[in-house]
């Protein structure tokens, strides 16, 4: 007779020993091998209907935009559904009460925020009218006793002013064969630019670190001082900028690579490279840094391992990254390469975002939260990096082993294509 045991059979051992008992041995083992094929065929579709769910939300989610992530399967499908739906509609559906990851907990709203102390104060007293200044009773003027401070962040619109240098000329009336000296014209960014060193560096400012396009920039300064400055000049003055810089971002470069760890990422930006396709170029922004140091930024027009194998040279620290391929192969042969946490609990969770039932990836984000916790606490208790190696041997180290059996055993039960087995 066959030793396979369905969970049918388990689940009802005693219609099992009467079928045994009735039927003849071939039989009973003929069905039992059917069942047993049966159930195992329907966990089979079971699981590809789960994974064909997880791609059926996967798209929709990709069609109605990263609002849509907190809305359930029934939504979604109600939204595809109703013809013409816009984004508008989707944020909409978004604000309705949903079933909420059982990852997420609730803050505490912080209150009103306190205006800065370190900013100047400009007080305007506000008197009261002729009405309120007399006693209703005696018909007195009234004292003021005190004031009603409110608080409210202001600004003033920048000044735009030309500034005239005059240097001076001089000469010895006595012996005019020595000529005439001038004072030195100070140092400037552009010489002879129309636009003063300040103006330039605002310019850098407000693109870099407010992220205004240069074209609006020229719109403002039209708008404002009345100036018409094109963009190809203000451009102009951002490669100017950025020539002056290449020796310390060079310095800098190197501090980094005379450390023992770097953690590295790429980003892509957009670029217009007028070449009449009507398309802009993906570029990238690779970035190398240590935390609380140097972070430099590496401009290159592809993703290949060209870049960061030039500017890694032959650095043989710890290299931190996200696990791309073009990081590999690179720096010198000692180099050891790190994973990203932040990294690898993205793709889990949203292994989550697909299937918030999965109690494996939920298991596995939820372990992931208490590994980032350990080093927030010690964070927040100001311990010094030794102190919190110390803390994470003793904390984190079993919760790494835990964190590994998990991810072992879900890798046994997830579909070949699934968000859990990509994970």
């Amino acid at each position: 007779m066959s030793s396979s045991i369905t969970s049918t059979q388990r689940q009802d051992p005693e219609l099992i020993s009467r079928l045994k008992e009735s039927l003849p041995e071939t039989l009973f083992e003929k069905l039992s091998n059917s069942l047993s094929s049966l159930e195992d065929r329907l966990e089979r579709l079971q699981r590809e209907n789960r994974l064909l769910r997880e791609l059926r939300r996967l798209d929709l989610l990709e069609k109605y935009g990263p609002s849509a992530e907190t809305l359930s399967d029934a939504q979604l499908e109600l939204l595809e559904l109703e013809p013409g739906v816009s984004r508008a509609e989707v944020e909409a559906e978004t604000q309705r009460e949903q079933l909420p990851l059982p990852l997420k907990t609730a803050r505490k709203h912080p209150g009103r925020q306190q205006l800065p102390a370190g900013l100047p104060r400009k007080e305007q007293i506000v008197v009261c009218p002729a009405d309120q200044s007399l006693c209703g009773k005696c018909g007195k003027e009234t004292t003021v006793i005190g004031y009603e401070t409110s608080e409210q962040l202001d600004v003033e619109p920048a000044n735009y002013f030309v500034r005239v240098t005059k240097r001076e000329k001089r000469a010895c009336k006595a012996c005019e064969e020595q000529g005439v000296q001038t004072a030195p014209l100070p140092a400037r960014i552009i010489d002879k630019g129309l636009a003063s060193d300040r103006v330039i560096i605002d310019t850098v400012v407000s693109k870099y670190a407010d992220h205004l396009p240069l074209y609006r920039q020229s719109a403002i300064l039209e708008r404002e001082a009345g100036i018409e400055m094109p963009r190809a000049t203000l451009a102009g003055w951002i490669n100017r900028v950025g020539e002056l810089l290449r020796p310390i971002s060079a310095a800098m470069g190197q501090e980094l690579l005379a450390g023992d760890y770097i953690q590295a990422d790429e980003t892509p930006v957009a670029v217009q490279m007028h070449d009449g396709r009507g398309k802009n170029h993906q570029a990238y922004l690779w970035q190398y840094s240590t935390p609380g140091g140097v972070v430099v930024f590496d401009f290159r027009l592809g993703r290949g391992r060209e870049g960061p194998k030039r500017f890694l040279g032959n650095f043989e620290g710890i290299l931190q990254s996200d696990g791309y391929g073009a990081y590999d192969h690179v720096g010198g042969a000692r180099i050891v390469h790190a994973g990203c946490w932040a990294h690898a609990r993205r793709k889990f969770f949203e292994a989550v975002k697909l299937n918030p039932k999965d109690q494996s990836a939920i298991r596995i984000v939820a372990q992931m939260d208490e590994l980032f916790a350990i080093d927030a606490r010690a964070r927040e208790r100001g311990l010094s990096h030794p102190d919190r190696d110390v803390v994470r041997q003793q904390r984190a180290r079993p919760l790494l082993e835990q964190i590994k059996v998990s991810i072992e055993t879900a890798r046994l039960d997830a579909l070949p294509k699934s968000a859990l087995a990509k994970a």
